[in-house]
């Protein structure tokens, strides 16, 4: 399904989420609006090196960010595996993949319409509200 968040477009895979479509749209409008820091729904992780690195991801608090290297040490591998399961991330958003950045604090990479731009709002939005 795709929800529209801060003026772009995101694909979620609903199969991920144990929600109805109604629920998942409810809870994108209250984040938007500055209601919600944290989604509750339940999140189907893959018994995979991805579902390992969502499960770092969902870890990350609302308004900070960590690096993929944070990342790759926390699981014992490298920051390039930890960017290509951020790229997997079947429910941007929900698991927050945009929390993850640079060493440098740049932006690589999201999987919105508009990647890297939408990122940096969601980043910006989030740290205007915490």
């Amino acid at each position: 399904m795709r929800v529209s968040v801060l003026g772009s477009d995101l694909a979620l895979d609903e199969r991920s989420l144990d929600a109805d479509r109604a629920e998942i749209r409810e809870q994108v409008r209250e984040y938007e609006r500055g209601e919600r820091r944290s989604f509750d729904l339940a999140v189907r992780f893959p018994e995979t090196f991805t579902g390992r690195v969502m499960r770092a991801m969902a870890a990350i608090p609302y308004a900070e960010t960590r690096t993929y290297g944070d990342l790759a040490a926390d699981l014992d591998t490298a920051p390039v595996a930890v960017g290509g399961a951020c790229g997997r991330n079947p429910v941007p958003l929900v698991v927050p993949c945009h929390r993850v950045v640079g060493s440098d604090g740049g932006l690589r990479g999201f999987s919105a319409a508009d990647g890297v731009a939408c990122k940096r709002r969601l980043l910006d939005f989030e740290a205007e509200r915490a």
